[in-house]
């Protein structure tokens, strides 16, 4: 499952979950991700590994629970790479997150327009 962009049975369940609330669950994750992909490069960019871990960590619990398994997994290497402090590996990382959300981010626009 880790090379799945979305788990469709996740989408699946959530749709039943939030009914008409759905589409603005999607809109929210979006926002939602884009902001901390602020903070990782931010983050980063500043050395700071223990927010780096933290949004890691915080990003991929959203991830997983939005049905993105293999962003949640890409975020959960960069955790580590940040609880270890590997400050070097770090640029990596953020880029395979950064590559992956594209890819996500056109799925969920995707789904999105299926509702008004």
């Amino acid at each position: 499952m880790p090379d799945v962009h979305l788990d469709d049975s996740v989408l699946a369940a959530l749709q039943d979950v939030m009914e008409e609330e759905y589409p603005v669950l999607l809109d929210t994750y979006l926002l939602d991700s884009e902001e901390r992909l602020r903070l990782l490069r931010e983050s980063q960019r500043l050395g700071d590994m223990q927010a780096l871990r933290l949004t890691a960590h915080s990003f991929k619990g959203s991830c997983s629970n939005m049905g993105a398994p293999l962003l949640a997994s890409l975020c959960k290497e960069l955790e580590e790479v940040a609880r270890l402090e590997q400050a070097q590996d770090a640029p990596i990382w953020i880029e395979r997150i950064e590559r992956e959300f594209a890819i996500v981010r056109i799925l969920f626009k995707s789904e999105r327009q299926r509702y008004p």
